[in-house]
């Protein structure tokens, strides 16, 4: 019966290797075996189920770091990068700060662990922000009303601030300035916050549209959050004078609204940390409770440690605890706790009086550097400009953009005749232009403004 014995093992099943006397295969005695010739390969049928996610569409790219992406893929050599808000050397190589390597050698010397932190962060950073903003011998910090966590830069504050107010002041609108950063519309969107726009940008004179914003306040519904920028209007590098900020802060207060401040560029802006602080301080010497967010990403050049705060000022210290306390219960669902390094990095830096020089000294040589482009940038327009166009815009605004004026079109016309990748708005970012590509960029400036409708 061996040779009658199907081998399971075999790849294929031959006709010389079945007994055919000995094997009935069905009531004819045929024998389906002797009609083929192979076996070897066996043809299966398998249903693909459709995948879960079918219903998941394709996001679009964001308009900012999409900017990066399709600069990184452009091989012309006059190419440059004006969209992502990151400071640049005359040489346009990414800088660490001397003072940042000197905080990190420290903590290296010391052999800092990396053990969690407590859910509000590291307290000697909370302490350092907090103090930096306000000052430190400002009351508020000496009465104890500020509730500060240390959160995931400017973003993540931002964020935290939102589920705040989503959870404990619902219905409750913010107004944002027409046009603001772009991603504080998603952050309000995803938190469930409704917003709405106040007129901010004038685009016939590329300046403050200062009476547009007043009425705007004035009229938006009482209790309303107002989110203003502390200073370097992102991303129109337009900044209300010291008198417009009495007058804002006066309307906010006469309507009983809750200033939330976005604050990314303190001692960025100008060079000086109390010059840049002086909207917040107006605002705190008033009284008024408010919400300050926080970024070391630009001013430390912190960019990928992830750090900055959220502050929250109180009229009484045990609001401020009760506040706090609901701040770390929505953090750390979140993302549990946060992280050190960059947190070790500024409490370092701010708490000892020799770095914290040595961090202004370099402040004042990156907004210098920015200040002088952007004088040279003017400069090139002008000269080259035949038309009486009035560049004068460029030299009031204030930090690391300018907004030149220019239309979607010509924006595009920018990047696809001059290779220079900026957002849709715009925005350009003088912090990604060195002195060498002004004459270059006052060109394509001139082209697109005049040449593209």
């Amino acid at each position: 019966m061996a040779s009658s014995m199907l081998s399971l093992g075999s790849t294929s099943l031959l006709p010389r290797e079945i007994n055919k006397d000995k094997l009935k295969l069905g009531p004819s005695g045929s024998n389906p075996f002797l009609r083929t010739k192979s076996l070897s390969r066996v043809t299966m049928s398998v249903s693909v189920k459709p995948s879960r996610f079918e219903g998941i569409t394709m996001a679009p790219p964001d308009p900012i770091l999409g900017v990066s992406e399709a600069f990184k893929a452009d091989t012309n050599e006059l190419k440059l990068n004006l969209g992502v808000g990151a400071y640049r050397t005359e040489e346009l190589q990414p800088y660490v700060l001397n003072v940042v390597k000197k905080a990190e050698n420290l903590m290296l010397e010391r052999g800092d662990n990396k053990e969690y932190l407590p859910i509000e962060g590291l307290a000697a950073f909370n302490k350092a922000t907090a103090e930096l903003l306000f000052g430190a011998g400002h009351p508020v910090i000496k009465e104890q009303k500020v509730a500060t966590i240390q959160g995931l830069s400017g973003t993540g504050s931002l964020r935290l601030a939102a589920a705040l107010i989503e959870r404990y002041f619902p219905g409750a609108k913010v107004l944002i300035s027409a046009p603001t950063w772009g991603n504080h519309k998603n952050i309000f969107n995803d938190a469930k916050v409704p917003w709405s726009e106040y007129r901010y940008y004038d685009p016939k004179t590329i300046g403050l549209d200062f009476e547009g914003m007043i009425e705007d306040i004035k009229e938006a519904p009482e209790g309303s959050f107002i989110l203003l920028h502390g200073c370097a209007h992102n991303p129109t590098g337009i900044d209300p004078t010291p008198e417009q900020w009495v007058k804002i802060a006066d309307v906010v207060q006469e309507k009983n609204h809750i200033p939330f401040f976005d604050v990314a560029y303190q001692g960025f802006a100008s060079g000086s940390l109390d010059e840049d602080a002086a909207s917040v301080r107006l605002f705190a010497e008033r009284g008024m409770e408010f919400f300050v967010a926080q970024s070391y990403s630009k001013n430390l050049g912190l960019y990928a440690e992830r750090i900055g705060a959220i502050n929250v000022v109180c009229s009484s210290a045990d609001a401020a605890t009760r506040v706090k306390s609901q701040l770390k219960r929505i953090a750390r669902p979140m993302y549990s706790n946060p992280p050190v390094h960059g947190a070790r990095i500024v409490a370092n830096v701010v708490g000892d009086a020799t770095m914290f020089g040595e961090w202004k000294a370099e402040m004042e040589m990156m907004a210098g550097r920015i200040k002088t482009v952007r004088q040279r940038l003017y400069d090139s327009l002008v000269s080259k400009d035949k038309s009486g166009k009035d560049w004068s815009f460029i030299l009031k605004q204030i930090g690391m953009f300018s907004f030149t004026g220019l239309n979607k079109a010509q924006s595009d016309n920018m990047t696809n005749k001059w290779h220079v990748y900026m957002t849709k708005d715009g925005r350009i970012s003088l912090a990604g232009l060195s002195m060498a590509k002004c004459e270059y960029l006052a060109d394509a400036i001139i082209d697109s403004c005049h040449n593209v409708s």
